[in-house]
């Protein structure tokens, strides 16, 4: 719709009316006590918190246009509050002090955008108790005489708080009541002298009080709080002439010694008058005990001898000093006495001195033995020692200077004179191998004087040497190497053995003894041992020896040493076969063995190297370098092949063989052997040829099998036998054994075979049959015979029963027979290894008697 210049003009009268309508906002007034409105009225404590909040301004707009607040103060003052223009809150922006600043003025306003009232308000500061007591007039110091009359008073305090109401009143008391002779008023703060109490100069010249002053407490920050000041109150006391005079350092001791001269000053007395605030004037005098030999100065004490100290009749004097108070006026007042002990005493001026028998003396000298008995005195040494003083003067102390522990003097302590002896303390010490001669001071020390005088003396003493030690040897054991073949009179080892004595009792003889020092002689200056001239070492024979050497004094005294020999060995031995020639039976596929010793001690020279010289043909065997074993090369499997390389076709070759040492120079030897080589199935078809094969080259193993089967049949047949009689016994009936024999039908013949030996390459070497004998009288079964093997005999038939048990009789059956080789079955055929057998037997035979032999000679 469009409007003409009469309707605008007409909208624009309207606003302006409507603006001048419009009405001031305002605070309102909730009265005292109100935490919101216009803080009419309003106090806030001092203690308040900086930050809280503690008011809020409250109003309206009567057109409810939205309103805000404000705080202003003057200038010149603080700005203590801050207020939220939106809500009207005030808060506490600085601390408060009532005591500075009671009251606060502010400017308030409200606003609504067009219209701003302000009105200006007074907030009232209330107190808290947050100041303490001061005093006043500090410092407190007064002067009191020390006669005072008690319950005077002394001195007034006073103290201010600047708090209102009961945090603003004050009282007083002192902090240590009980121990003070003061009181305190604790309303005026007057401090009196407590009844009963007084003062003295002469025991204290100040007294310092602590008066306390305590307000009457209040509220501070929601709590109850009291606070107090100290302050120390002076009290000085003024003496007045109430003590007498007194000494001062006693006792008082003097001394007059033998050269002081007369009128010389012994000894100054000091008195002070008692009253030492306001002292009188002191003047001294003698009463007694001087008898005209002493004098006293009056003004200013010193006593002085009038006489030589010859012409003093007393040892000791005991005067008595007077002292007189002349007061300000000149008339005497208080007096005192005091004692004073004058003693006339030697001076000291006469050190300790030694004697001899010729006059003073600094230097003694003796000559002793070493090791003398513990406890002797040293007679040898003529010692007076004296101090001319008189009384403490002549005391003094005796005592020995050097090495420790050695030797004592007696008496440790001498008044004026005494002879001085030396007793002897540690006799071990006193050794002519560790000190030729032994050097000491003998101090003489005075004990009570100041002067501590002292003097002495040179103690020398010459040690003579005695025969106390024995030889000994450098070390405990010797031990020397030589080659056996070291000629007669060889050097072995030489021994040292010390014996640190002098003269003839220092020279030292050298002996052996033991079972192995036969060989050896020793020097007995120098102590090197040597073989004998006879003396022939062998290694092989005695390796080692050992025996003992003796280093022995001129009185006997000895000490012993052991040496040990060692024998190095010399390749002197040659290698040795057991024979010469030999013979030796090879089983094809089976080495054999030969074997040389060397009697040397030590390897090398005692290891022996094997090795073939010469064969016919070549080329057949190889030998073991180290063992001697002999085999056919790794080429020959079978006789076929040794017969086709052999010239004549038998199974014979000779060897020579050699055995060699490693020594240095080395040594050999040969030996000449026959093989004769043979093959498994030859040795099959005879089992005793294969034994005695195997048992040839040790016919002891062959000895030790027999032995063993022996031995077994022994311990079975005395098993069987026990065990019989055992069962006889228990029967109560032994009964004598027969033979029960029964012929029946001859069944065919029947060989028991008892395969006998085992061995470990072949099979049985022999079997056996049991065979039966014909019954002879005697039951004899020990015949041998070569014939075939009887018939078993038939088996008794079993036991008739009889029904009288009692006296019923049982025999046990036996069966004899011998053992016999079992002979073959076929027929008889040419014996191919008869030969080879026979040779075999017939070298066991000899081996076995010549270990037998050898066994017997070493036994």
């Amino acid at each position: 719709m469009r409007r003409g210049p009469r309707a605008a003009l007409a909208l624009g009268l309207l606003r302006l009316w409507l603006a001048q309508a419009n009405f001031a906002p305002h605070f309102f007034d909730n009265g005292v006590g109100s935490t919101n409105g216009n803080m009419a009225l309003f106090s806030l404590p001092e203690d308040t918190p900086v930050g809280s909040h503690v008011y809020t301004l409250n109003g309206t707009d009567p057109e409810g246009d939205p309103i805000s607040y404000h705080i202003s103060f003057d200038p010149s003052a603080r700005s203590v509050f801050s207020v939220d223009p939106n809500f009207g809150n005030i808060t506490l922006v600085e601390e408060l002090d009532r005591e500075r600043e009671d009251e606060i003025e502010a400017i308030i306003s409200i606003s609504d955008g067009l219209n701003l009232v302000a009105e200006k308000v007074t907030i009232l500061v209330t107190d808290a108790n947050d100041e303490a007591p001061s005093f006043i007039q500090e410092p407190y110091i007064v002067q009191v005489p020390e006669d005072i009359p008690t319950g005077s008073s002394i001195i007034k305090v006073h103290a201010v708080d600047k708090d209102t109401g009961s945090g603003g009143s004050v009282t007083y008391f002192l902090q240590n009541m009980h121990a003070t002779k003061f009181a305190m008023d604790r309303h005026s703060g007057v401090l009196r002298l407590r009844a009963g109490a007084t003062l003295d100069y002469e025991k204290a010249q100040a007294h310092f009080v602590t008066v306390v002053a305590k307000d009457g407490g209040g509220r501070l920050r929601g709590a109850d709080v009291v606070f107090s000041a100290t302050t120390t109150v002076t009290v000085n006391v003024e003496d007045v002439q109430d003590m007498a005079p007194v000494f001062v350092g006693t006792p008082y001791y003097g001394y007059v010694y033998e050269d002081t001269l007369p009128g010389s000053e012994v000894l100054m007395v000091v008195a002070m008058d008692g009253d030492r605030g306001k002292p009188n004037q002191i003047l001294y005098s003698l009463l007694n005990g001087s008898d005209g030999a002493f004098e006293i100065n009056e003004t200013s004490g010193v006593i002085s001898v009038m006489q030589s100290p010859a012409q003093l009749r007393r040892e000791v004097y005991e005067l008595h000093v007077q002292v007189t108070e002349v007061s300000s006026a000149g008339i005497p007042a208080a007096q005192a006495m005091v004692p004073v002990t004058i003693r006339i005493v030697d001076l000291n001026n006469h050190p300790p001195t030694f004697y001899g028998e010729s006059g003073p003396q600094n230097r003694f000298e003796l000559s002793m033995y070493e090791h003398p008995p513990q406890g002797e005195i040293l007679r040898g040494l003529k010692i007076t020692v004296n101090d001319s003083d008189q009384g403490a003067n002549a005391k003094f102390n005796l005592r020995l200077v050097g090495p420790g522990g050695i030797f004592r003097v007696v008496p440790l302590t001498v008044l004026n004179e005494a002879q001085v002896t030396i007793i002897v303390e540690n006799s071990a010490a006193i050794d002519y191998e560790k000190f030729k001669v032994l050097t000491f001071k003998l101090l003489a020390i005075e004990v009570n004087t100041p002067e501590k005088f002292s003097s002495t003396a040179d103690v020398v003493i010459q040690l003579l040497d005695t025969n106390d030690n024995v030889p000994k040897f450098t070390s405990h054991y010797y031990i020397a190497r030589i080659p056996e073949n070291a000629p007669g009179g060889s050097n072995v080892v030489a021994v040292t053995a010390v014996d640190p004595d002098t003269g003839p009792w220092g020279e030292v003889k050298y002996s052996i003894y033991g079972s192995g020092a036969d060989p050896f002689l020793i020097h007995p200056s120098t102590g090197i041992i040597y073989t004998q001239p006879w003396a022939s070492l062998d290694a092989e024979a005695t390796a080692r020896y050992n025996f003992y050497v003796k280093a022995e004094d001129m009185e006997g005294k000895y000490s012993l040493a052991e040496v040990f020999v060692t024998l190095l060995d010399v390749n002197d031995h040659y290698p040795q076969f057991g024979k010469s020639f030999q013979e030796k039976t090879m089983v094809l596929g089976t080495p054999v063995k030969i074997e040389a010793t060397d009697q040397d001690a030590d390897e090398p020279n005692n290891l022996v190297d094997y090795s073939i010289t010469h064969a016919e043909p070549t080329n057949v065997f190889d030998i073991d370098t180290h063992t001697g074993e002999i085999r056919l090369k790794n080429s020959i499997r079978s006789l076929d092949a040794l017969h086709n390389i052999t010239p004549g076709g038998d199974f014979t070759w000779s060897l020579e063989v050699q055995a060699k040492d490693r020594g240095s120079p080395s040594f050999s030897t040969t030996a000449l052997l026959k093989i004769d080589i043979t093959d498994t199935e030859m040795l099959s078809r005879s089992p005793m040829a294969a034994f005695l094969m195997q048992t040839k080259d040790n016919p002891m193993k062959a000895v030790g099998v027999l032995a063993g089967i022996m031995a077994i049949i022994v311990a079975i047949t005395v098993l069987i036998s026990t065990a019989t009689f055992w069962r006889n016994k228990k029967s109560n009936k032994v009964l004598p054994v027969r033979r029960v024999l029964r012929k029946r039908p001859s069944p065919a013949p029947r060989a028991v075979r008892i395969e006998w030996l085992k061995f470990r390459r072949t099979k049985a070497a022999a079997k056996f049959v049991l065979k039966e004998d014909p019954p002879n009288e005697n039951c004899n079964n020990n015949s041998l015979g070569n014939t075939l093997p009887p018939k078993a005999p038939a088996p008794p038939p079993p036991p008739t029963m009889v029904p009288n048990m009692s006296t019923a009789h049982w025999t046990v059956p036996t069966v004899s027979g011998s053992l016999t080789p079992q002979q073959p079955q076929q027929s008889p055929k040419p014996k191919v290894g008869s030969p080879i057998q026979s040779a075999l037997v017939s070298e066991l035979r000899q081996k076995f008697e010549k270990k037998s032999v050898g066994n017997k000679a070493y036994f």
